[in-house]
């Protein structure tokens, strides 16, 4: 279709699109609504895009209409009275609707972000009916590159990433014949000494990254695989030169000192990297399109085309007032009714003391305290927390004791496993797992913790950690999470706190003295811990 021809097209669909005051007032009354369930979610979403992880996002619902107009494009409006099977997006409004009030009943924002996205999925489909809805559902799925990651699965992802990249990274910059050593995430440059921190995780890059694959799959013109290729080349790509960028930062910073790696620099690398990751995609797709019998120019390997978009957009005033789309607005009026007119579940704060009460002296132990590095105790997030070395006449050695308190477990902070963070300060885990500690005889009886020894060169230490759950002892992350959803619903609370106990095993001793030792102080220790981490 040529210029002149589209531009005839979309001039003969606007004057087609008639005003159509009972559909779209149907329509507005579905969307609006449904605000009060979707409020916390909103919210949570603006303050996610401020972070420079998710900075991308506003961006992404202004991609995904552009999809959506895009397609729409390809698909004429349906004649008066065609037959349409609305009921699967009317049942997915509602699955979006109950998965928001679950959301804001357990307080945790982010399942609300994601229930958006199933509303907006049972929305377009209402609207449109199930058979030609289903075609418009990548516009939908693109929805997902704009919501933060659970708080536990980024800090996971992060530390991950800032280990592959600490790898690669060295890897440049011994390529450059520069010595360097690398302990957990520390390049040691000799001199200087670089901390790959979050912010080098590339994860930054990685989410923007994602979406402009996902965007340049569908857009790309050519067969499915290629689309796959450039889909999934997003993920490697991206650590791959965010590691050269950490690898270049070391070069620089031997060669020309420690201020190559703060200010503008840093900043302007990091968009460097960017748009070379943007660039390596658009390489990528004209390397496929050579590998074809026709190749094209890159002029019209990607569909850019924008014309008649705003004929298009037109069409919402045109809306029909179906039977589907009047009972979604009745629905959604009911439900969010009962949401905000119901009374607000209790939220139970439990009366605790606080970890600087904690006694310095237990039972011939006697502890000192330490303050965490302000870097550190930001990232931990912690509400509480104590961070002290018990030592004993006769012992060997000491034990550390550190306890993490949450007061709330569910609005973006939580708790982080030392088996995603020991490593991130050089310590290798030699072996780790569920191990029962046998207290029998005691009100403790038997109970499970995480057992780890973790070795930094000729150091090695042994580790019991677990999650103090509201009066459980539970050792793994996710079931931990899963705990704090279901005590919300059941008791309102969501407090909670990490409890971790470390002593060296000297080179003169075994591991099973070295546990002997840790259990001694184990014992003074829960007896008086429910008064800083409430049962």
């Amino acid at each position: 279709m040529s210029f002149s021809d589209r531009n005839a097209s979309s001039t003969r669909l606007a004057a087609r699109v008639a005003l159509n005051p009972v559909g779209l007032g149907w329509f507005v009354l579905l969307v609006v609504s449904a605000i009060p369930v979707f409020w916390i979610g909103m919210v949570s979403l603006g303050q996610a895009w401020t972070t420079a992880e998710y900075s991308h996002g506003p961006l992404i619902p202004l991609i995904s209409l552009y999809l959506f107009l895009r397609e729409l494009r390809r698909t004429p409006p349906a004649p008066p009275g065609t037959p349409a099977d609305r009921r699967p997006g009317v049942a997915l409004i509602l699955a979006g609707l109950v998965l928001g009030i679950l959301g804001n009943l357990v307080r945790i924002p982010d399942i609300v972000a994601y229930a958006i996205i199933v509303w907006v999925g049972g929305v377009m489909l209402t609207g449109f009916g199930w058979a030609q809805g289903r075609r418009h559902f990548l516009p939908v799925i693109h929805l997902v590159f704009m919501l933060p990651l659970p708080n536990f699965v980024y800090w996971k992802l992060s530390i991950f990433l800032q280990g592959i990249s600490s790898e690669l990274g060295v890897w440049f910059v011994q390529l450059a014949g520069v010595p360097v050593f690398l302990e957990g995430n520390v390049i040691d440059l000799g001199v200087y000494k670089l901390q790959v921190a979050e912010a080098c995780s590339g994860l930054r890059y990685l989410f923007p990254i994602l979406s402009f694959s996902y965007l340049f799959a569908i857009l790309y013109r050519g067969p499915m695989w290629h689309k796959a290729v450039l889909l999934l080349m997003a993920a490697p790509l991206t650590v791959f030169m965010n590691s050269f960028r950490i690898g270049v930062i070391g070069i620089m910073v031997n060669s020309y000192g420690i201020e190559q790696a703060e200010g503008f620099l840093h900043f302007f690398e990091g968009w460097v990297i960017f748009l070379g990751c943007v660039a390596i995609l658009f390489g990528m797709a004209v390397l496929l399109q050579r590998m074809t019998r026709d190749p094209k120019p890159l002029s019209e390997t990607i569909d850019l085309d924008f014309q008649d978009f705003g004929a298009q957009g037109m069409r919402i005033l045109g809306i029909g007032a179906s039977r589907g789309v009047a009972v979604a607005a009745l629905m959604t009026v009911v439900v969010a009714a009962a949401f905000v007119f119901a009374p607000a579940p209790d939220r139970v704060v439990p009366t605790r003391d606080p970890f600087v009460l904690f006694p310095r002296d237990l039972d011939g132990w006697s502890g000192l305290p330490e303050t965490l590095d302000a870097a550190v105790a930001r990232t931990l997030g912690a509400d509480d927390y104590i961070n002290a070395t018990y030592l004993a006449a006769g012992e060997m050695t000491g034990v550390h004791f550190f306890s993490a308190y949450y007061e709330n477990q569910t609005d973006g902070s939580g708790i982080h496993s030392p088996e995603v963070c020991l490593p991130a300060g050089g310590w290798e885990i030699f072996s780790i797992g569920p191990h029962e500690v046998d207290m029998t005889g005691t009100p403790y009886g038997r109970f499970s913790v995480n057992r780890a020894v973790i070795q930094k060169g000729l150091s090695k230490q042994l580790v019991y950690y677990w999650f103090e759950q509201r009066g459980k002892r539970i050792t793994g992350d996710y079931r931990a999470k899963i705990s704090v959803v279901v005590d919300s619903l059941t008791l309102g609370r969501t407090d909670g706190a990490l409890v971790r106990f470390v002593t060296p095993i000297s080179s003169n001793e075994t591991e099973a003295e070295a546990e002997e030792r840790l259990m001694r102080l184990l014992v003074p220790v829960l007896q008086r811990l429910p008064r800083f981490v409430p049962n």
